[in-house]
């Protein structure tokens, strides 16, 4: 490698690359060799790579809602729990560092000749954290009933994992076994991770890793300054809303006031509502993934994903509101359905700065499905085991100054895949009566919206279930005169009987019901000619 402190664009595009590759590389290893399907198929998790300061030095194209709030995770399990070669450090509490319950993070530090040159650090969606119904995401007014928290504690010391932690885990899950594999497979992840560094190291010295690193990460505040400093000067306004809490609140505004100048940018989100006492809140770190993923996708070229960019842009989210939730706030939906409608908001606000760079909303929502219970039987006949599952549904994007919106996608904060018929069926006691797309549900434009989908699943055996979805009232906005697209719809097929359904419910449902989801298109872009 050429002298860290001379290195061409070439060598930073290497050295990009390089250090992506190994968070990409924990990703494969996580992937196959986790138990649940909504990590093993719809793959929701994100691994990066930190330099020895705990700053980020590179991730894998995962989830965008984990891009801005990893980082904080990283800095908490590094705060308060100082750690020796072979630790492990695991956490998920949304007011120490996490996002919501269900998203487990590991943490290992990477020693090479006892010196420490990094960490490495997964993030994972497990499908049931315990709470007060299966799947882990309720309709709850305070953190205490979605779930388990754990503050940044020690999983694994020395190499050796802490079973009574890891029991203490274990037993606030519903499916003991499938926690025990993901959570192992989070760490064949690390040390994937951890191998791949220290062979760097081994080859060009930690000195000179750490000196690339800082010098990727001031190539990228560079290139971020280039994108801030495009935009007129000026400062520009939205307001966009949810529809509701879930527990009586009713469109919730997100109001937003972002100025540009300099080469920065200062995002200030002052007449955002207050708390709610409905699970929608999202802590700062989420509303921070948010802000970043936005203005990372305002760039006409790649930004390698790493702590340079964040530096020119500065958030301000009031204390106690629906953006920056105070303790005990629930917070589930938070991290899945606000963190769409900031990411909204924010385009809302930047069209008047780049209307060529800009789409209209895309669906708004991750749709998210949880249902769980107890099955009668195991398949070769034994006794009672239950079974909890989570997935978000796909919608459309928004139409864009240059081409329609996609259909059937997961968009913005989402980055998850589809979770196979075949994987569903095979390990959980449901059928999936239908999967399509949702036709005409986009806005019409000269670039029209993608349409979403329509999914119906009928259950097999009782079960607890848990919808928490948004853009039910309220459509997905149109831009540059473009309307604005269908909003989802909820409905449970029940003796021959279609029964209307809210955006955010929790209800029992039993053998032959069908759940019938038409989740939002995408808004159109332009005026029809």
């Amino acid at each position: 490698m050429a002298n860290p402190k001379k290195l061409s664009p070439i060598d930073l595009e290497i050295i990009n690359h390089r250090l992506a590759a190994i968070a990409e590389e924990m990703g494969v290893a996580l992937c196959r060799s986790a138990f649940s399907p909504n990590i093993k198929e719809r793959r929701d998790y994100s691994c990066a790579v930190f330099d020895a300061h705990g700053a980020l030095a590179a991730q894998a194209a995962h989830i965008p809602v984990h891009l801005g709030s990893t980082p904080l995770s990283v800095r908490a399990a590094i705060d308060r729990q100082p750690m020796q070669p072979g630790d492990v450090v695991m956490l998920n509490d949304p007011y120490a560092g996490g996002t919501h319950l269900p998203d487990v993070t590991v943490v290992a530090p990477v020693h090479v000749g006892g010196r420490l040159i990094g960490f490495v650090a997964n993030r994972a969606h497990h499908a049931d954290i315990g709470g007060m119904s299966p799947g882990s995401m309720p309709l709850a007014s305070e953190i205490y009933q979605e779930g388990l928290r754990l503050p940044p504690v020690r999983l694994v010391r020395g190499g050796a994992i802490d079973r009574d932690i890891l029991d203490l885990f274990l037993a606030n899950t519903r499916v003991a076994d499938e926690r025990r594999g993901d959570l192992l497979a989070q760490l064949a992840a690390l040390r994937v991770g951890a191998d791949r560094l220290s062979a760097w190291v081994a080859r060009d010295g930690a000195a000179r890793l750490q000196q690339a690193i800082t010098a990727l990460q001031a190539y990228s505040e560079r290139l971020m300054r280039a994108v801030l400093a495009e935009l007129p000067a000026g400062t520009y306004r939205a307001v966009d809303y949810l529809d509701d809490d879930g527990l009586g609140a009713v469109r919730l505004p997100i109001a937003v006031s972002i100025r540009l100048g300099r080469g920065r940018a200062r995002v200030d989100f002052r007449g955002t509502a207050a708390q709610p006492r409905g699970g929608i809140n999202a802590n700062l770190p989420v509303t921070l993934a948010a802000v970043y993923y936005v203005f990372r996708a305002l760039s006409r070229g790649p930004i390698p994903a790493n702590a340079g960019f964040m530096r020119p842009i500065r958030v301000a989210a009031p204390a106690g509101s629906m953006v920056n939730a105070s303790f005990p706030a629930a917070v589930a939906g938070g991290n899945v359905e606000t963190s769409q409608r900031i990411v909204d908001v924010l385009l809302r606000a930047l069209a008047a700065a780049a209307p060529e760079r800009i789409p209209a909303a895309s669906c708004g929502s991750m749709n998210n499905v949880a249902f769980g219970g107890v099955r009668a039987a195991t398949r070769r006949g034994g006794g009672p085991a239950q079974f909890s599952y989570y997935e978000t549904l796909a919608g459309g994007a928004g139409g864009g100054p240059n081409r329609a919106g996609a259909s059937a996608v997961h968009t913005h904060m989402t980055n998850t895949r589809n979770t196979p018929i075949e994987a569903l069926e095979a390990q959980l006691p449901i059928r999936v009566a239908r999967y399509a797309l949702r036709p005409r549900s986009g806005g019409r434009g000269r670039h029209p919206g993608g349409d979403g989908v329509v999914r119906e699943l009928e259950f097999l055996e009782p079960a607890q279930l848990t919808l928490l979805t948004e853009r039910r009232r309220l459509r997905p906005y149109g831009a540059a005169g473009g309307g604005a697209a269908q909003p989802g719809r909820n409905e449970l097929v029940r003796g021959g009987r279609r029964i209307a359904l809210p955006g955010k419910i929790s209800q029992a449902v039993g053998p032959g019901d069908r759940l019938r989801i038409l989740t939002p298109g995408g808004g159109g872009w332009g005026r029809r000619r």
